[in-house]
């Protein structure tokens, strides 16, 4: 089975109009940024069973924002194909009560945060409620690192580094620095290195091999392929795109260095749910009542 851990639910009006502007330099292709599950499925490679992680994103900077609901209806076409998270804007008032209405009313399993988007840091003492709680109910925590095509948000908010004061202090929470954490891979590559419950993805990597190419060599010197975890960025990249752009990788010799194929085959099919606390997910169902 292929686990995607990262996708996306942006249904219309998610974004603001300069957000929508600042997209275009996301990739040197366009992106439509409906996220339709339908043209999702289409591009799965075939023959394969395929389980993704979805959620939507709150960043009132940046101008996202996909309530909590949404992403628990996207979840409902397929709930034995997908996994929702919550998102929360820990900037904006009410933040926590969204918390617990996104896990215990609608059901989400997990957490994903916008620290540059919404100009916050992950370490911020503010975010202890968000911290304890994640601890207390074992939810994993996505966050976005790396950088970004939005003119407003502060890069240094993201900067993997930030993480590892995170872990220090909530050792039991499990995190995924999103998309390698680019162009700072190196410095991911040393903060899930040392803390067991911290994942990287290699999301909306693969249209910029060369960089990656040399990120997965960092990876490979530091024995830490078991820390990576497959995804996608949908709709930026695909299923179909993702595994197809890491498995060329294999291929490419640069002055005698070339990447084993048999850990990119086993990035592919990681069981990602196992690692996250996430493999009985499909027999969960939202909490009756809500605690605190």
């Amino acid at each position: 089975m292929i686990v995607d851990v990262h996708a996306h639910c942006w249904p219309p009006g998610s974004f603001t109009d300069e957000f929508i502007a600042d997209a275009r330099r996301m990739r040197a292709s366009a992106v439509d940024l409906l996220t339709p599950y339908d043209r999702y499925v289409e591009h799965l490679p075939p023959g394969e069973d395929v389980t993704t992680i979805v959620f939507g994103g709150k960043a009132r900077l940046s101008g996202i924002w996909v309530n909590d609901a949404d992403v628990a209806d996207y979840v409902a076409q397929a709930p034995d194909r997908m996994i929702g998270f919550l998102s929360v804007d820990p900037t904006q008032p009410g933040w926590e009560d969204e918390l617990r209405e996104g896990h215990e009313r609608l059901g989400l399993r997990g957490i994903k945060l916008l620290p540059m988007y919404a100009d916050f840091y992950p370490q911020d003492e503010r975010l202890d409620p968000l911290w304890r709680y994640a601890t207390r109910h074992q939810l994993p925590v996505l966050l976005h690192t790396g950088t970004t095509f939005v003119a407003k948000a502060p890069i240094d908010c993201t900067l993997p580094r930030h993480l590892d004061a995170v872990a220090r202090r909530f050792p039991e929470v499990t995190m995924i620095l999103a998309h390698l954490g680019h162009p700072y891979e190196s410095e991911t590559v040393a903060v899930i290195r040392k803390h067991p419950r911290l994942f990287a993805d290699v999301s909306a990597l693969v249209y910029r091999p060369w960089q990656l190419f040399h990120s997965l060599m960092a990876v490979h010197e530091y024995n830490v392929w078991d820390k990576l975890l497959l995804g996608t960025d949908y709709p930026v990249t695909t299923v179909q795109e993702t595994v197809a752009g890491l498995r060329k990788l294999t291929g490419v010799n640069i002055a005698g260095f070339s990447l084993p194929a048999e850990q990119i085959e086993r990035l592919i099919y990681r069981d990602s749910l196992a690692l996250l606390g996430l493999s009985d997910v499909h027999a969960a169902r939202p909490l009756e009542k809500v605690t605190t």
